[in-house]
């Protein structure tokens, strides 16, 4: 507690201190509803306040993570040592008439409905999947679409003109759609010490009731493979895809779907989700995933690769 509270005083003379706490729970920040916590939480409420936050913390040199919505990740149970910044960063714009800027704590959901309202179409495919747009453009969020005549994985790169990013050396530079690198679950954030800060996206002129269909097709896609967050938290897929095999599928056929450990359960809707029961540890959360792969590695000779990135203290 002192020790936190002695990173809270040392942080407070260059962020806002209304925004800064000290001992904060991660769980409710997170889908999964897992997670110790922070010894210091501060909430980044515009891009030129996450980029403030994380040149702070590179400063000071305190170890630091930027926390989006909390999808695709499961925090330690012991809590992360040092500064979660949360991303709160959530001012949109219009530059130009097909083209939304976006900063990157924007919820994938709010801007679709601002992109529809407008009329402007390409990234209503996205509906019903959890992230911010940092996390979106971080993973290169992608969809494979149920309806005959679009099926094919949509990728949000495709709606990508630019994004503005604050490099490892703390300097802001706005890079293409190219210099993204984007790939399937990929982009050149991961592992750069790189953040989205905002993102602008060019879209086309849709008409109306065919993006409502494609938002709701989606949705009903989802809803009826995918356990639903509000009442079975998870974060989303856990294991990375195998080409041409699908983990989900691995995991089905080695009869996984319904086994838990602790609170935590393999969904028996996707074999590649693990749901939280309600009182599901981290703890149990990867002992079922070393479960999970030994089963198919020993059946399948086939090793199964987390998706999902695990954060703090175990």
């Amino acid at each position: 507690m002192g020790l936190n509270h002695e990173l809270l005083g040392a942080l407070r003379p260059s962020l806002a201190a209304d925004r800064l706490r000290a001992d904060v729970e991660l769980a409710p920040f997170t889908t999964f509803r897992i997670g110790g916590p922070a010894d210091v939480l501060y909430d980044a409420t515009s891009a030129d306040d996450l980029a403030t936050a994380i040149r702070v913390a590179r400063a000071a040199g305190v170890p630091y993570f930027v926390l989006g919505l909390g999808a695709n990740i499961l925090v330690g149970d012991r809590g992360f040592r040092g500064l979660v910044i949360r991303n709160r960063a959530r001012a949109v714009s219009f530059p130009s008439p097909h083209v939304i800027h976006a900063e990157s704590g924007v919820l994938v959901a709010d801007l679709i409905r601002t992109a529809v309202s407008r009329g402007l179409s390409g990234l209503e495919h996205y509906a019903g999947i959890p992230s911010t747009v940092g996390g979106a453009v971080w993973q290169n969020l992608h969809f494979l679409s149920p309806a005959p005549e679009r099926e094919r994985t949509i990728f949000i790169a495709e709606a990508v003109a630019s994004v503005e990013l604050l490099l490892a050396d703390g300097v802001r530079r706005t890079v293409s759609r190219d210099d993204m690198r984007f790939g399937y679950d990929t982009s050149r954030l991961h592992g750069s010490d790189e953040y989205a800060l905002t993102v602008t996206f060019a879209l086309t002129p849709g008409d109306a009731h065919t993006m409502h269909r494609v938002v709701q097709e989606n949705l009903g896609w989802r809803g009826a493979r995918h356990p639903w967050l509000d009442h079975h938290p998870s974060a989303g897929s856990i294991f990375k895809k195998i080409e041409g095999i699908g983990a989900g599928r691995l995991l089905d056929q080695c009869g996984l779907k319904g086994f838990r450990i602790g609170g935590a359960q393999i969904s028996h809707l996707h074999a590649n989700i693990i749901i939280n029961l309600g009182d599901a540890t981290a703890s149990d959360v990867r002992s079922l995933i070393n479960h999970a792969q030994d089963a198919v590695q020993g059946r399948f000779g086939q090793h199964l690769e987390p998706e999902i990135r695990f954060v703090g203290e175990f």
